[in-house]
């Protein structure tokens, strides 16, 4: 029987190119996202052009009924989940200042980049775990997608970066209560990204881009997250988990 991956928000963005990356290792693939199923019937087709079967679970990442009736609705098509990626996630609606910020706001993008994908690993995890107990040979791996904002700084969207830090302390939690049923967890930290979510700052990513901001020159695309977590979903990293990946271009590395 062929493994089975759940990406939330798998049909656009970086969740697009983790889905697609997947697939083409030949893992099946179980989307979660708020679209309804007719806006997202050219994405799941080029996903299943892989040869892989496909599964799209509208709902929403903070609502627990929505979480668990995916997540049956999974285990009824595809099978168990071998593979959770924990990739939706919003931006604040306004880049307000932090003396200017609203607890909706705040509120709002904590439910959604934080509490409800730490809610979905609890879901997954304990039907991992039975997997598990049930059959030795059960394979299973989550990677939460973050961003650079667990720990660069941006004071116009403050709520962002404190979900993202949350994010990766989620990882190692997880990653330590995983341990004694082999799940592997880990972080992707993307860094400048391009995609519907960057639109509006293209113009200003581009000139520091071609500034310096990146060693790499260039931004990087939904592909070059999915190229990261094909490699773990292969377990070619097996003797670690609750790492970062850092897939920013070196972004990040200090320099005097």
């Amino acid at each position: 029987m062929s493994e089975i991956a759940l990406v939330t928000g798998g049909a656009r963005g970086i969740g697009f190119g983790v889905s697609k990356a997947l697939a083409k290792e030949g893992v099946d693939i179980a989307v979660f996202g708020t679209r309804g199923a007719d806006a997202v019937v050219d994405a799941m087709k080029e996903i299943a052009a892989f040869g892989v079967r496909t599964c799209y679970c509208q709902g929403s990442i903070t609502c627990a009924a929505d979480r668990e009736a995916a997540l049956n609705k999974i285990e009824a098509e595809l099978g168990p989940i071998n593979f959770l990626v924990n990739n939706a996630g919003i931006a604040p609606k306004v880049r307000a200042d932090i003396l200017e910020a609203t607890e909706e706001s705040f509120e709002t993008v904590l439910k959604t980049n934080l509490q409800g994908p730490y809610f979905m690993t609890q879901a997954v995890a304990k039907r991992m775990a039975a997997q598990k107990k049930a059959n030795p040979s059960f394979r299973g791996g989550i990677v939460n997608v973050s961003s650079i904002s667990a720990t660069v700084v941006s004071t116009s969207r403050g709520e962002y970066c404190i979900s993202k830090a949350g994010v990766s302390m989620a990882t190692q939690l997880w990653a330590a209560r995983l341990a004694e049923f082999g799940i592997n967890v880990y972080e992707v930290r993307p860094g400048v990204i391009k995609t519907d979510m960057t639109s509006v700052v293209t113009e200003k990513y581009d000139k520091l881009i071609s500034e310096g901001l990146c060693l790499i020159p260039r931004w990087g695309y939904p592909e070059d997250i999915g190229k990261a977590v094909a490699m773990l979903w292969r377990g070619d990293l097996a003797y670690t988990t609750g790492q970062v990946l850092m897939i920013d271009g070196g972004m990040t590395i200090p320099q005097l």
